[in-house]
């Protein structure tokens, strides 16, 4: 089954084809329409175009300046910070390939995906708990270089002082070196050497769960980003798209704020009000300060704010649409977050895979509550059998979503096997494989029914089973273990860890919890272990997920 034939309610057409660019060349091209236009709001201090733009350039030409080619990966240990954009784009204007890495990881997650990826430079924060990470991968991997940035040095002058003289303890003792430089020793007063980068080339690693096992990086090419930015800023109604400010709470290193705010902004030359991590009271604020007109965001957030006190005192007026993705939105929170604060709440649906934004519901007119909406412009859906992805799925039934568009990755980093089992070929053209489990209405709005993977979404980023049950195994007392999600109001799904004993073992449940938290990120944590005599098997001795969530949910 195909989605076509059918009243199409985005403001541009369905089968609209968009350029594709380099990213560089994108950031360029707006960077000169307007370049004294505010790109970054960050705590009070605003960033234009050409201030970032430049950066970028100097960081290309500190990079080029230690040996960084065409190809060579630059990583990214990031919150939401103004150098994350510098270092983003600068990175690529060396021709260099940018691996995201999420600030929650634990240094054993951090080490692995450094070593899969070949991240040579990476690039962090002189914040104590992110520094003394990148510190002890960078001493116990084949990362050559770190590059820690200060945080007094992006604020305002008055909060930097204050930072330094009165929050010590908040800013890490950086031992800088030969292989751990400061973000100003990378800023030569030169611009880079220029580099022939392509739309064709490879712009990202960004790290998912693909199907099984480990994360894998997914490649994405700067065509598959840029033409995604510009998707997601063809669904915009509202006219002068430059004018538009994103309150940016979505962390920059997960695959839809880096679609639908870094690069969304960038096409269009709109704004973006940043905060370092998400924080209700502060989000609230800016909010209010700088007059966001859009918040792309994931169903917590959108809860944590109703929670609050000062929500009521908040002017939110500014605000013409919330945009909810990274987990399915929970009907009673949608219609009291319209209710309470009368700003239009739109789901939407996408994958690392696919660059970030499949699907949206319209931000004026028709929408469907519940839904992830009508398809952005230029990408084309089929359903497949659930039991038999070589079939189409009987008509009017749901089955695998499958995506085909200029969005989607070239496959995996390093796992041409995968691909095999992420892609499918009908009439000429290659379709994703979702994992996911769709209908699709009469008038051409898509529903997630089920889910085919085993990840884990909880708060809107993925947890992977297998990783979490790799850990758990590594204790003495632990003979096997099962990990699944399991319902939990506020982020949606948690982490919950069923294992069995070694024989004699003593542990208990809270035990091993606390020991395999202590190992693992934050969004990785599990509610509790629980012990049990067996563990469900499939007929091969396999142990069985399904059978174990329908035991238990």
């Amino acid at each position: 089954m195909t989605v076509s034939n059918v009243a199409y309610h985005h403001p541009t057409p369905l089968e609209t084809r968009f350029e594709a660019l380099s990213l560089p060349a994108m950031f360029e091209r707006t960077m000169r329409a307007n370049p004294d236009a505010p790109f970054l709001h960050f705590l009070g201090r605003t960033y234009t175009y050409r201030a970032i733009f430049a950066d970028a350039q100097r960081f290309a030409a500190g990079l080029q300046a230690m040996g960084i080619a065409k190809g060579d990966r630059v990583g990214l240990f990031l919150p939401n910070v103004p150098i994350y954009a510098a270092a983003y784009y600068g990175a690529m204007m060396a021709g260099a390939v940018v691996v995201n890495f999420s600030p929650l990881y634990s240094v054993e997650e951090l080490s692995w995906q450094v070593g899969d990826s070949g991240t040579k430079v990476l690039v962090t924060l002189d914040v104590p708990e992110l520094y003394k990470t990148a510190k002890k991968v960078l001493d116990g991997s084949a990362l050559e270089t770190l590059v820690v940035g200060g945080l007094a040095d992006m604020l305002p002058w008055y909060k930097g002082i204050a930072l330094k003289l009165l929050k010590r303890s908040q800013i890490a003792d950086v031992a800088y070196g030969a292989a751990v430089k400061s973000w100003a020793a990378m800023m030569p007063d030169r611009p880079s050497t220029p580099v022939a980068v392509t739309p064709d080339d490879l712009a990202l690693l960004q790290y998912t769960g693909g199907t099984t096992g480990r994360p894998k990086g997914a490649m994405l090419g700067h065509d598959q980003l840029s033409v995604n930015a510009q998707q997601v800023a063809a669904i915009n109604p509202f006219g002068n798209a430059a004018a538009e400010v994103f309150m940016g709470a979505l962390p920059f290193f997960h695959v839809f704020a880096n679609t639908a705010l870094l690069n969304h902004a960038c096409v269009t030359g709109a704004s973006i009000a940043m905060v370092p991590r998400f924080e209700t009271k502060q989000v609230l604020e800016t909010i209010q300060k700088y007059r966001c007109t859009g918040f792309p965001g994931v169903p917590t957030m959108f809860q944590a704010m109703l929670d609050h006190p000062d929500l009521a005192k908040t002017d939110l007026s500014s605000l013409k649409v919330c945009i909810s993705g990274g987990a399915p939105m929970p009907g009673p929170v949608h219609e009291k977050f319209e209710a309470v604060t009368g700003v239009r709440v739109c789901e939407g649906y996408g994958l690392t895979e696919s660059a970030g934004v499949v699907s949206a519901n319209p931000y004026e007119g028709t929408r469907k509550r519940g839904t992830i909406g009508q398809l952005v412009p230029g990408t084309e859906v089929i359903l497949l059998d659930k039991e038999d992805p070589s079939r189409l799925a009987p008509e009017g039934e749901p089955g695998e979503l499958a995506v085909h568009g200029p969005q989607v990755m070239r496959g995996y980093w390093n796992h041409p096997e995968a691909d095999a089992d992420s892609f499918v070929e009908r009439d000429g053209k290659r379709y994703l494989r979702t994992g996911d489990v769709a209908r699709v209405d009469a008038d051409g709005f898509l529903e997630i029914v089920d889910r085919i993977k085993d990840m884990i979404a909880v708060g809107g980023f993925k947890v992977f089973p297998s990783v979490v049950e790799d850990v758990i195994l590594n204790h003495p007392a632990v003979k096997e273990a099962l990990v699944i999600g399991v319902p939990e109001e506020y982020r949606g799904e948690v982490p919950r860890a069923y294992v069995t004993l070694q024989e004699g073992a003593t542990a208990t449940g809270e035990e091993l919890a606390s020991w395999l938290n202590a190992k693992i990120g934050k969004h990785e944590r599990v509610d509790e272990v629980v012990i049990r005599d067996s563990l469900p098997k499939t007929m091969i001795g396999k142990l069985d997920r399904k059978t174990l969530r329908a035991e238990v949910l």
